[in-house]
């Protein structure tokens, strides 16, 4: 059985896969970082400060790639390592349609599993390459790429994962759009924002079990 190889897969900008760019060589390693931001209140009462939560902060993933084309690559000889390593550079720059550097999508064997570490959506926020073989004529063979890629979440998708009783809502028997908003938003007139976000198109009638997404308003 083939050992899978590590992809990097840009993304346009309705989120839609690009050419994949396999690496070379998959990692011996990979880290992923993860802060959670936390303040602190002091009180002259208290033997420590307390604690506040001020939010969760993006998981970071950190690659080192290596690169040798000293021996031919699929049968054909790379008389320059930068023609492979430029593939993950232009992932850096600056797309005239999208006016910004692409989202890419890091995918590494089965990612059925999303509760693991790939696959892993973000930008990359630094690419460090390390050149350490020259040729005769002075064509680096061999590189060392440091790639720190910022993970970009779906915040509607992490917002129904993390908040799922606030965002959305199941269709039980009895319920209307009245009842509903009601419900949510203390106010049974506001049952247009829920039809409006759910293209319903005949909201008096609502289907048992439908999942509804629930906008987030003022309730003033």
């Amino acid at each position: 059985m083939a050992l899978a190889k590590l992809t990097i897969t840009p993304l346009s900008q309705d989120g839609e896969p690009l050419q994949p760019i396999p690496v070379l060589f998959n990692p011996t390693s990979y880290a992923i970082t993860k802060t959670v931001m936390w303040g602190s209140e002091n009180s002259r009462i208290h033997n420590a400060p307390l604690l506040t939560f001020n939010g969760g902060g993006s998981r970071e993933l950190t690659l080192e790639l290596f690169y040798d084309v000293t021996e031919p690559i699929d049968g054909q000889q790379v008389d320059d390592v930068r023609i492979k390593t430029n593939e993950v550079v232009a992932l850096t720059r600056i797309k005239r349609d999208m006016e910004r550097p692409p989202v890419i999508r890091i995918s590494w064997g089965d990612d059925s599993q999303d509760h693991f570490n790939f696959p892993f959506v973000g930008v990359i926020t630094s690419l460090t390459q390390n050149f350490t073989l020259f040729s005769s004529a002075g064509k680096p063979l061999r590189a060392t790429l440091s790639v720190r890629i910022l993970e970009a979440l779906d915040w509607k998708k992490d917002e129904l994962e993390t908040d799922p009783e606030f965002t959305t809502r199941l269709v039980k028997r009895g319920d209307s759009l009245s009842s509903i908003a009601y419900a949510v938003y203390r106010d049974p007139v506001r049952w247009r924002v829920i039809a409006e976000a759910n293209r319903l198109d005949d909201p008096r009638h609502l289907t048992i079990g439908l999942r509804l997404e629930i906008p987030k308003i003022s309730r003033g």
